[in-house]
């Protein structure tokens, strides 16, 4: 699968079994994002949701950096840029500036990035998006929107608040310094370390595609509604979401792998259902 569009493509998206590879493909310019990857990442991740046999997402970068952020030249190049990204249609909940990152978390399955060379501003924003973070430990992290004169609006005020302290997300985001995958490890941001973080992120995503694709789909969808939320908030999703996986046919082919004899093969899961 690759994404379509009229120019070459920005992202390119590869399905191998049940993961899908996306990368971040404009590395002469560090993956700056430009209109164009804004386009393409976002029409990438809605190809993508509606694919019921995709189980797992690696959102990876091609060339030196995963992303350097906003390509202020081409914004330069193109005054309505801006605009374009900032104001939001009525009937959406996001513009396309939150979207770019966002869709990565309204996606039914869980998205592991991986991390190398520099992530600055809006890239940082795509990767707290994600589901887990993985990265070098030389990769270079930093929230550089302050350097504008800007503050995150990719919904970075979503995904800080629900990884790493006010203390830390504030003066991260005022200061604009950048801070090493280690030191982004210490603060949650960076779920894991790893010398070669794409071999981590596809052991992670095979076991992820072991499981039960609607439980799976279903934490993911119990954990964006619940998470912070208050007790009996939380009691009445948790009914609600295990109702809908109950007796199911991947809830029958689990209980049945889960009985099975030693030695017998499992049984595969079939394509999960809609669950959103």
């Amino acid at each position: 699968m690759t994404s379509a569009s009229a120019q070459p493509s920005r992202i390119e998206c590869e399905i191998r079994g049940h993961i899908a590879y996306v990368y971040l493909n404009r590395p002469d310019k560090l993956n700056g994002l430009d209109m164009a990857m804004f386009h393409d990442m976002v029409a990438t991740a809605k190809k993508l949701r509606k694919n019921r046999s995709v189980r797992a997402v690696i959102l990876a970068a091609r060339g030196e950096s995963f992303c350097a952020g906003l390509d202020f030249k081409s914004v330069s190049k193109n005054p309505s840029m801006l605009p374009k990204l900032f104001l939001r249609w009525p009937w959406r909940k996001q513009n396309l500036a939150q979207e770019i990152a966002h869709c990565w978390r309204d996606l039914p399955v869980p998205v592991i990035s991986v991390i190398h060379g520099n992530c600055f501003g809006g890239g940082m924003q795509i990767i707290l998006a994600t589901d887990y973070r993985i990265a070098r430990p030389d990769a270079n992290l930093c929230i550089m929107e302050m350097k504008w004169g800007l503050i995150p609006d990719m919904s970075g005020m979503v995904t800080l608040s629900r990884l790493t302290r006010v203390d830390i997300a504030q003066e991260l985001t005022m200061t604009g310094r950048q801070f090493s995958a280690v030191e982004g490890h210490e603060y949650g941001l960076i779920s894991k370390l790893a010398d070669d973080p794409m071999a981590e992120a596809e052991a992670l995503a095979k076991i992820i595609c072991e499981k039960s694709p609607d439980a799976i789909a279903a934490t993911k969808y119990l954990f964006k509604k619940t998470w912070k939320a208050d007790t009996n908030k939380a009691l009445r999703w948790e009914r609600w979401v295990q109702g809908r996986l109950l007796m199911r046919k991947n809830n029958k082919i689990a209980i049945a792998n889960g009985l099975r004899a030693k030695g017998t093969e499992p049984k595969p899961f079939i394509d999960r259902t809609s669950f959103k």
